[in-house]
């Protein structure tokens, strides 16, 4: 006989977890607030303890220190930004003749210029003092960030297709390397596939931060039509170099 699967467990959180939950969420809301209002460098567990009315002894007891606050504040800025690109793409018009990578990208732009104090403390200059847990929430949520935007750059070629790339000739070291990596797509993501993956990811990473910080306003209002021209140029080059079977 086939073996029977364990019942799912459908007992509701207990009133304690709840109360849990919804004070962890309050500290992480004021200190997103804080963040928002002096910056990431600026954040003080004590500030944010003040802020809800509470002292920093009773804080310990849902982040038992600064660091730990921080992981959570890091991991879910990675969410709520990867759920940013998810909805653009899964709200895009279905006629649209924009392409999906673009759209993601676009959605990034927009949750990046619309929060640029969270933005900075994932990708700015890193907090003194603080180092993310070694294979912890903050390298999943940024492996979910990674395979959404894998999947809209390859989801539509084969495997054999992304191997026979147009890339740069990689050195068998770096060759060797990229092929061991681990991928957090679906499949296996060939070297010359992965080599283009991270050019591209710079290209559009690179040019949303320049914006971020300020590099490009004299650009005004333009800014958001050039990012769209050069992910459309992007996205061409990357077909360009994918063979076709």
């Amino acid at each position: 006989m086939p073996a029977q699967k364990p019942p799912i467990s459908t007992a509701q959180p207990s009133l304690r977890e709840r109360r849990r939950a919804t004070a962890t969420q309050e500290i992480l809301d004021a200190a997103e607030r804080h963040i928002t209002e002096h910056g990431p460098a600026a954040l003080s567990l004590r500030a944010v303890a003040r802020s809800l009315g509470m002292t920093v002894q009773a804080l310990y007891h849902y982040f038992p220190s600064r660091d730990a606050l921080v992981t959570a504040l890091v991991t879910k800025g990675y969410d709520d930004l990867a759920d940013a690109v998810q909805t653009a793409v899964d709200t895009a018009p279905a006629h649209s003749p924009v392409l999906r990578l673009v759209i993601a990208a676009e959605g990034y732009r927009r949750w990046a210029i619309a929060h640029p104090e969270r933005f900075q403390l994932l990708y700015g200059t890193p907090l003194r003092d603080y180092t993310a847990p070694t294979e912890g929430p903050t390298t999943q949520a940024t492996r979910r960030m990674s395979a959404i935007f894998e999947r809209e750059m390859f989801g539509a070629y084969t495997e054999a297709q992304l191997a026979a790339a147009d890339a740069p000739t990689l050195s068998p070291s770096l060759h060797t390397y990229l092929n061991q990596l681990p991928h957090y797509g679906e499949g296996h993501l060939p070297p010359p596939a992965t080599a283009l993956l991270m050019s591209a990811w710079g290209h559009l990473h690179g040019l949303v931060v320049l914006e971020v910080f300020g590099h490009t306003s004299f650009l005004g209002d333009h800014q958001a039509e050039l990012f769209h021209l050069a992910m459309e140029n992007l996205l061409t080059d990357i077909h360009r170099r994918i063979a076709h079977a």
